[in-house]
């Protein structure tokens, strides 16, 4: 086992804006309303992404087990990460039985640390996938699809974009809950549409209007993330495991056929007319009868 106690901080000294009075903060108000993280004993490392560490973890005051993710911040020298701090502004208001939930949000000893308190999922799909023999069953597959898009819906009717939508971000835990997690990329989105990087959604997952540059996103790109997973949870492997994005686009293409002119009108599309075939779907049918 890991302890999660640091060692005894350092007291915080602040300046007074009334009279410019140097004044120390006492211990009990150092933390505000944040509990510390010493509150908690780590058990075990379960991942690690992009934006922090994933620790399973027990709630000494309640003896819940709770995953505690430690928020990587080595490279901002201004404070919290803002991938951290949309996360966290997004999961406090979201409350859906198939999205991850955000218990609280703790402090490090010498405030130099953040951690999130979320719920505790025993597996995800990217390691069930790993280690499973055999596919899901087409009933499985169908509760898990239902799952996701029961979670998805709340996310848009709340005019919220995940836009990293894989399986290594949908959680499972042991009675078969699916729940979305990893909301650093996460945007809220509205009327009229505003511009917003391209450059979102893990490769294999990404939308072909984002591949082509669009500057504008809608659900679409999260709904496309979701028919890749589906077809992923079927066929046991990636449907699309382009290496780079001409790749993704070609894989696409050779999957789909290029857009026509009905679903994806001439002068929206950044691709040649004399590429563009009669059908999207000719090709789909061989890979999924």
């Amino acid at each position: 086992m890991e302890n999660a106690a640091d060692t005894d901080p350092d007291p915080i000294k602040l300046k007074s804006i009334k009279n410019n009075r140097t004044f120390t903060v006492p211990q009990k108000h150092r933390f505000g309303n944040c509990r510390s993280v010493k509150e908690f004993e780590k058990l075990n490392r379960i991942g690690e992404g992009t934006y922090g560490i994933v620790y399973r973890a027990r709630d000494t005051r309640s003896d819940d087990i709770v995953a505690l993710k430690k928020v990587r911040m080595d490279k901002e020298k201004d404070g919290i990460p803002i991938s951290s701090l949309r996360e966290i502004t997004l999961l406090l208001k979201l409350r859906h039985p198939n999205i991850v939930e955000l218990k609280e949000v703790v402090v490090g000893s010498h405030l130099e640390s953040l951690f999130l308190v979320m719920s505790y999922c025993e597996q995800d799909l990217a390691s069930l996938l790993e280690n499973m023999p055999t596919p899901f069953s087409e009933a499985q597959v169908k509760c898990i699809a239902l799952q996701l898009l029961r979670g998805l819906d709340y996310l848009h009717l709340n005019f919220i974009l995940h836009r990293d939508l894989k399986v290594s971000n949908l959680l499972m835990t042991d009675k078969g809950c699916v729940k979305i997690a990893d909301f650093g990329l996460a945007r809220c989105y509205g009327i009229p549409l505003q511009p917003m990087t391209p450059r979102v959604v893990t490769l294999w997952y990404r939308a072909p209007e984002l591949l082509l540059g669009t500057k504008t996103q809608t659900t679409a790109l999260d709904m496309w993330a979701v028919g890749c997973i589906l077809a992923e949870l079927l066929a046991h492997k990636p449907l699309l495991p382009g290496g780079s994005e001409i790749q993704q686009v070609d894989l696409i293409v050779q999957l789909l056929g290029t857009p026509n002119e009905n679903i994806w009108p001439t002068e929206e599309c950044t691709i040649k007319k004399g590429y563009i075939e009669s059908s999207c779907f000719a090709r789909a049918s061989l890979v999924f009868p």
